[in-house]
This record gives C-alpha cells, structure tokens and sequence, in this order.
C-alpha cells in the first residue's frame, strides 16, 4: 500500500518518450491518464534537466480529450481561465477552483452515501463499482484535494463540523466570486 501513497515517478528524456520508473518500460499519455484515473498520482520528471513537467502534461490530456469531442470545460469557463492568466485574477483563481472542486467532491460524496443508507438501490449489483468509480474520478479532478468522502457512521459533532466547513466554504467561494466579478469590470 505504501508504493500507492507515493507518486509514480514517470521520467522524459530526451527523446520525449516517458518512461515509467515502477514497471521499467515506456508509456503514453493515455497511459499517464488511466494510472490518474485509478486514483494514483503521477509525477513527471525531465530526467536532463530534473524539471517537473507534471503540470504541462497533466494539461495537454484535458487538451486532447477536449479536442476529441469529449468536452467537460465549457467555452466560458476556458475563456474565464484565459483571462485569469492576464489579470489581477490569476491570484484567486487557484483557490476559487480548488474550493470549487472541494463542493463538488463533498457533494457527490454525500450523494453517495445516501444513496447507500436506506436506498433499495444500494444493494443493486454494480452499485459498489460505480461508487468507486465515482470516489476515483473525483480524486483524478481534484487532484486528491479534500481528503475523500465522508465515513458512514461518523460520529454528529464530526458531521456539524464539516457542516459549518461547508458553509464557510459557501461564504468564501462567494466572495471569490465577488471579487473575481468587480475585476473583470
């Protein structure tokens, strides 16, 4: 379990092929991006220059799977992005989107845990899969932000605590977007 909890360390040479370093043979991108989609981190190292190339990978699979139809990130929202990068904005936007995707994760979470408590579906076949499935996707979009779902049968004071941490989370994304608002004018 402990090889899961650290990075898999992919390196590029020169040649531009990426090697991954735990299984000793090369990958691609749509490999880097199944490995992501398991719920591994990925690291990727320039091996000349010892450079994280992470970032510019990570962006160029959204930019091909966007390309091939399969779009997530609405036109407004790449624009919004664009801008952020040329003005005073690109300060909050890091927060304002790691907040963001913080709610969805805890949301969905919460929609699936519902969905196991007291719900004639949860006992449905395929329904652990797909849970999974979910809990794997949303830590591949958040990055690993938010420490995962919420544990069924958490004692009620834990759960008024995240309930406060969401409304502060509320409160503060709102303001973002305030701010993010009265910048653009």
């Amino acid at each position: 379990m402990a090889e899961t909890d650290k990075p898999l360390l992919i390196k590029r040479y020169a040649s531009r092929r990426l090697y991954n370093t735990e299984t000793s043979d090369y990958v691609t991108l749509d490999d880097i991006a199944e490995f992501i989609r398991d719920g591994r981190e990925v690291q990727i190292i320039d091996l000349k220059s010892g450079d994280d190339l992470t970032r510019q990978y990570l962006l160029q699979i959204i930019a091909e799977h966007e390309s091939r139809g399969e779009s997530v990130l609405p036109i407004n929202v790449l624009n919004d992005l664009v801008r952020s990068y040329t003005s005073q904005a690109s300060s909050v936007v890091p927060e304002f989107l790691a907040a963001s995707f913080e709610m969805l994760q805890k949301g969905q979470s919460q929609m699936m845990e519902n969905m196991t408590k007291a719900n004639p579906l949860a006992s449905m076949p395929g329904m652990d899969a797909m849970r999974a499935q979910q809990e794997a996707f949303m830590k591949a979009m958040t990055g690993g932000l938010g420490g995962g779902s919420t544990v069924p049968g958490s004692e009620s004071s834990a759960e008024e605590a995240e309930g406060e941490d969401l409304d502060e989370i509320k409160k503060q994304l709102a303001e973002l977007q305030q701010k993010l608002s009265k910048m653009s004018k």
